[in-house]
């Protein structure tokens, strides 16, 4: 049946082939209400993308853009499995991290200074299992964006990659992505690459860089799509106007800085040199508040003091120029750090193009954590805290994507203001935060122990200290170093490394370890994370529209040398994890029993589990696959445990000795109880190297003895003896 909307616009749909599937944007069929919206289709997979725009610009200094992605429980046939809250509501890690990936290109098409407030929301209304529907929520933002008339330089489309058996592919299903050894982000346009996000398992440069050429030319079907939708549409564009400096108060100061930003400014002392900075901003403010605010528009008269002369002439100058002219004067600083780095090769703190700043780390530094580590980076330090429990610690997730899914490994992170030098509201973790712990946790999972051979979960908390740049890799490096001195055997150390990238013309200048001043006068940021043999996590932003693949195969590629520069300095700290736990982590036994025994351990109701737990004092986690974990700070408690489930389970053994319980007296021999319900015969003539006339000459109800079990007849019964086998 045809909907048709109260405007009276018939419902449009567009197709394209889009990598195995039919990819569909529709219009017109639902959200009357927003600026513009479109449903997306792929598979079973459907999205809504709306946008919203304010009707005016808001008089602050950021874009007031907000993109959201909205999980429903309903779209994967799914109720929340949490026991007392049924519908949705903060969003999950998992949707605040697809609502990161997909702001991340968006973000940087449009134009400086544009401050119309703008909300995108990409809703999952049906979800195919076949395979994620995070980058059909990225091309419904896109799609909306495109219909609503703002100045976005999109089209954008997104695909997620794998690599199996040597193969790129896309869409994987969740078998493919378990085998696959690489799961690779690629945001882009037309024009080129706009964002790349990647964890891999230590795989070449070469691999991820062959997969983002893959990637860009696999998406252009869905951006053709898009162009295609808004010219049939006939999209008009709103008018709009940029906040920015003009260009008399940008050539006002632009003069008034020739020759200020001298030598003085290129020292390695990046607080130093932020002051200096301040105080030049400051020098600045003051003598324009002077030259371009009369007294007539200020409101000054003869009968005020000098004091409150200058009091009023600031307000006025406050309220009507300071914000242009400081906006002016951030645009100047930001073209002479680009101007130095590309004339001279000059960094703001002195270094050159491809020089780390000086590193610092140390270990066991918190004595009653289970593993910690400083690492410090020039002014950025970052604080990591290692914690080991037993298994059943690990976070069970609850998402629309996941069923009954848990994470052993939980890396959070926290920056509060004061690692800035800023008063700010202290709070729940927000997108920064999430997503940069994240990108640490993700750097160091393919090194992680398995369950079997290290039967931990383990949380690692990263507090930064101070910020200058690259954090979330300071995070990573702290990580790597406390759990090594937590004694987590990890198949390699990590390291990682924040590379920038600044663009004159077609030659790029490739920077190595990052800094803020840097970062925001670049055209890319990206951190890449890795082993000795290659690399493990990876994020790239791109400030400018597209980048083509030859330009980010060579930064890639240089930030190798980085990588290796770090972890070397974090070897020199400790080489490798240490041989012991902390003497105050959980101490935990592990044991692999047939799965069909794991009822005998847990009884009727959890009976038999409970007894044990609560007799023993130790701690015990069961998996489905038969792995059991015994933990205790007390190794006796331990012992006892393990000793008590292996007799649960524990075939009789023919030439075993066993501790035993004579638990019945007949006159032909004893019987003895070996392991929990399974006793053997002990005849007569098995009990002594000499003849005995009475069982009971020997033995007594409850005595206990040593044994060895000689024989299993067909019937299943235990024969027993006691010669030859030394008593205690």
């Amino acid at each position: 049946m045809e909907i048709i909307n109260p405007s009276g616009k018939k419902t449009l749909k567009l197709e394209t082939d889009f990598c195995g599937r039919k990819l569909g944007l529709e219009v017109n069929r639902v959200g009357f209400r927003t600026t513009s919206s479109v449903l997306v289709t792929y598979g079973d997979t459907v999205v809504l993308g709306s946008v919203v725009v304010g009707n005016k610009p808001i008089m602050q200094d950021f874009f007031p853009l907000t993109i959201e992605y909205q999980e429903r429980y309903y779209a994967s046939g799914k109720i929340s499995s949490s026991k007392f809250i049924k519908r949705e509501g903060k969003p999950s890690e998992e949707a605040v991290l697809v609502a990161r990936l997909i702001d991340r290109p968006i973000r940087p098409l449009f134009p400086k200074g544009y401050r119309q407030e703008i909300q995108v929301v990409s809703t999952v209304l049906s979800m195919d299992p076949s395979f994620r529907p995070d980058v059909i929520a990225m091309i419904a933002a896109s799609s909306a964006l495109m219909l609503a008339g703002v100045p976005f330089d999109g089209p954008i489309a997104g695909l997620r990659i794998g690599r199996v058996n040597g193969e790129y592919k896309a869409f994987l299903s969740p078998e493919e992505r378990e085998a696959s050894d690489l799961d690779l982000v690629v945001a882009g346009k037309d024009s080129g690459i706009t964002m790349v996000e990647a964890g891999a398992n230590e795989v070449p440069e070469d691999v991820i860089i062959d997969g983002m050429a893959w990637g860009l030319e696999q998406l252009q079907p869905a951006i053709k799509l898009q162009n295609e939708l808004r010219e049939k549409l006939g999209v008009v564009e709103q008018e709009y106007t940029l906040m920015l400096p003009s260009e008399e108060v940008k050539n006002q100061v632009d003069a008034w800085m020739v020759g200020k930003l001298d030598e003085k400014f290129r020292i390695s002392n990046t607080i130093e040199r932020n002051q200096l900075i301040s105080d030049l901003k400051y020098a600045m403010h003051d003598e324009f508040c002077q030259k371009i605010v009369s007294d007539e528009e200020a409101g000054v008269t003869d009968k005020m003091s000098d004091e409150e002369k200058m009091t009023v002439r600031t307000k006025y100058y406050d309220e009507h120029f300071r914000d242009e002219y400081g906006e002016a004067f951030e645009l100047a600083v930001k073209r002479d750090v680009r101007k130095n780095i590309i004339e001279k090769g000059v960094r703001p703190d002195g270094r050159k193009l491809d020089e780390v700043r000086p590193l610092s780390s140390q270990v066991g530094i918190l004595p009653r954590v289970h593993g910690s580590s400083l690492f410090t980076r020039g002014v950025t330090q970052a604080l990591n805290a290692v914690t080991l429990a037993p298994l059943s610690y690990a976070q069970l997730v609850d998402t629309m994507e996941t069923t009954d899914g848990s994470r052993r490994y939980m890396h959070h992170y926290n920056a509060p203001g004061y690692t800035v030098g800023e008063c700010s509201r202290m709070g729940s973790p927000g997108r920064r935060e999430i997503g940069h712990g994240y990108l640490a946790e993700r750097a160091l999972l393919p090194v992680l122990p398995s369950e079997e051979e290290f039967p931990y979960a383990i949380r690692s908390v990263t507090d930064i200290m101070s910020q200058n740049g690259s954090t979330s890799m300071a995070a990573t490096c702290s990580s790597c170093l406390a759990l090594m001195d937590a004694g987590v055997p990890l198949k390699r150390p990590v390291s990682g490394v924040a590379m920038g990238l600044m663009m004159d013309g077609d030659k790029p200048y490739v920077l190595t370890d990052l800094m803020d001043a840097e970062d925001f006068a670049g055209d890319m940021d990206f951190k890449v994370t890795g082993t000795t043999e290659g690399i493990t996590a990876m994020q790239m932003d791109m400030k400018v529209h597209g980048l083509p693949i030859s330009v980010l195969s060579e930064a890639i590629k240089k930030a190798h040398a980085g990588r290796m520069f770090i972890l070397e300095h974090m070897l020199s700290v400790l080489p490798g994890p240490r041989d012991h736990l902390s003497p105050y982590a959980p101490h935990i036994e592990k044991l692999m029993i047939n799965p069909d025994k794991i009822g005998l351990v847990i009884g009727k109701g959890g009976e038999t589990i409970n007894k044990i737990t609560t007799e023993t004092g130790a701690e015990i986690n069961i998996e489905e696959n038969g792995l059991i974990t015994i933990a205790s700070s007390d190794g006796e408690k331990i012992k006892k445990a393990l000793d008590w489930i292996k007799g649960l389970v524990e075939e009789p053994e023919v030439g075993k000795i066993y501790n035993g319980k004579v638990v019945t007296i007949k006159d032909f021999g004893a019987f003895v109880n070996i392991m929990p319900n399974v006793d053997g015969m002990l005849h007569i003539s098995q009990i002594s190297e000499k003849r005995i006339a009475k069982v009971e000459d020997v033995l007594k109800l409850g005595q206990e003895i040593k044994v060895r079990l000689d024989s299993i007849d067909e019937k299943g019964r235990l024969g027993l003896s006691m010669r030859g086998v030394k008593q205690d």
